[in-house]
């Protein structure tokens, strides 16, 4: 999970020498990943294959597409090719917060698309009990866990906000209810927690690698033909179809899935759309008893907190926290780069952060390190649309909230390669395009010139400079 807004390094208090000595034996490999029971890679695609889908993604997206697919229509013959190996980028390295939410967050659908937010929210609820449905049907062993998410506030600006935010969701509908000091602070006990709003069913808890590693047998148990380390290279028609060329061969297919997310996509139209930026995590060694104690969290709720540089963090099943955020990093031209997924200047921040929050666990040490790149887009939640005379179908832009709503893109991605009118590519939301991002040098100026407005903001009681309040006015709506 990493909802926050683009921005690039910012500043932050200088980390303590128990912060520095806590990361001194963290393995710098995603936690998830670091996993014996990872499946081993299926064999390269190598000559001319022929299918009637062909997914492009091993990750949430593709795996999803290729399975609805086949629950759809057993008889359809699907390929997925993924060009690493299935879960190996932000499907299996994010939080694992699976959110309902398809709008990244009740105030953001609202503020974009308030005459159907109403609606919205009912098809995430929806979506988020298909994913649980799905879980149980092919016995993925992922440690769902349908906690909730408390989101805190940490500054005296945040608790209005909160408050106004529970209140509104209230009058449509949605429970959200505010949490004042006291009661948030009996869920989990930070003394940095002034208020929240609970939001009690609609987000799950689950080991994301083992999300993705279980939907990939499930779609092998359904007759999906499945090839990892194989890149898609080019994309282009053929015939009454499309072809998709790899490193070793070609794949002729009837339609064409994309999942490649935050990867520059086959449609080049698309890419303006969509900007790269890197996301870090901290991974803690299991709690003892008397540590989980101290902090109370005794319902296993996920927890983020309301600043624009902000902060997500949750249990894991062996009682580890994850503690991620603050710090997303875009790099100029939307670079993407193997080098990137370690930054220890983050670490540290992360940890003296951590520190901070939860003082009752000084001396608790670090075991993992990682980041690595998410695909977001100018209105914080994905967006949807079709090339090549509808042969082609493409879901990207979900910001850090893609566990959950990834399965709704799946669907619509189905929906609009079958020529489908239905209740999801009826929402104004799937008809409708983000704006797309300026050109380079523009876009990075515009990034700095973001974080530093965003940093100001979240030290001055949330007011909103004048390039923020410009930003909101054509729709690009920078905040967390």
């Amino acid at each position: 999970m990493a909802r926050a807004a683009m921005t690039r390094p910012s500043g932050g208090d200088a980390p303590g020498s128990g912060a520095v000595r806590s990361l001194a034996e963290a393995q710098p490999v995603p936690y998830w990943l670091d996993d014996p029971g990872k499946p081993r890679a299926r064999p390269a695609l190598v000559g001319e294959e022929r299918c009637d889908l062909l997914v492009v993604g091993g990750g949430y997206s593709g795996l999803w597409s290729a399975l609805i697919a086949k629950e759809r229509d057993p008889g359809r013959d699907v390929v997925l090719i993924e060009g690493h190996e299935v879960g190996w980028a932000a499907s299996g390295r994010n939080g694992g917060f699976c959110a309902a939410s398809l709008t990244h967050g009740f105030a953001n659908g609202l503020s974009r698309w308030p005459k159907e937010i109403v609606k919205l929210e009912e098809l995430g609820r929806r979506n988020l009990d298909a994913i649980e449905s799905a879980v149980s049907r092919y016995a993925i062993d992922c440690d769902f866990e349908r906690t909730g998410e408390i989101d805190v506030a940490t500054e005296p600006h945040q608790v209005t906000e909160l408050l106004e935010a529970s209140e509104e969701a209230a009058r449509l509908g949605t429970d959200l209810p505010f949490l004042d000091r006291d009661q948030v602070r009996a869920e989990v006990d930070s003394p940095t927690f002034l208020g929240g709003v609970f939001d009690r069913t609609g987000v799950a808890m689950l080991n994301p690698a083992r999300l993705a590693w279980g939907l990939k047998q499930a779609c092998l148990d359904l007759g999906v033909r499945i090839h990892e380390r194989t890149r898609a290279t080019e994309l282009g028609p053929s015939g009454a179809g499309m072809a998709v060329r790899t490193p070793y061969g070609r794949v002729l297919a009837r339609h064409v899935a994309l999942g490649t997310n935050a990867f520059p996509s086959l449609v080049r139209r698309v890419r303006p759309y969509v900007v790269p930026v890197y996301d870090y995590a901290l991974m803690t060694e299991p709690l003892t008893d008397d540590q989980l104690a101290s902090i109370g969290w005794k319902n296993r709720q996920g927890l983020s907190d309301s600043a624009n540089h902000f902060h997500y963090f949750r249990l894991t099943a062996d009682n580890r926290v994850l503690w991620g955020g603050y710090d997303v990093i875009y790099h100029y031209g939307g670079r993407i780069a193997e080098d990137f997924n370690q930054r220890p200047e983050t670490y540290l921040k992360l940890a003296a952060h951590f520190f901070r929050c939860f003082p009752q666990l000084e001396g608790v040490r670090f075991s993992h390190t990682w980041g690595g790149v998410i695909d977001t887009c100018s209105r914080f939640s994905p967006f949807f649309g079709t090339a090549h005379g509808g042969r082609v179908a493409y879901a990207v832009g979900y910001t850090g909230l893609g566990v959950g709503a990834s399965r709704f893109g799946a669907e619509v991605m189905l929906d609009l390669l079958g020529g489908e009118r239905t209740e999801r590519t009826d929402s104004e939301m799937v008809r409708r395009k983000p704006l797309p991002f300026p050109p380079e040098p523009v876009r990075w100026a515009g990034i700095g010139l973001t974080q530093w407005s965003l940093a100001r903001s979240d030290t001055n009681g949330g007011r909103r400079n004048l390039w923020l309040k410009a930003m909101d006015r054509v729709g690009l709506g920078f905040d967390s």
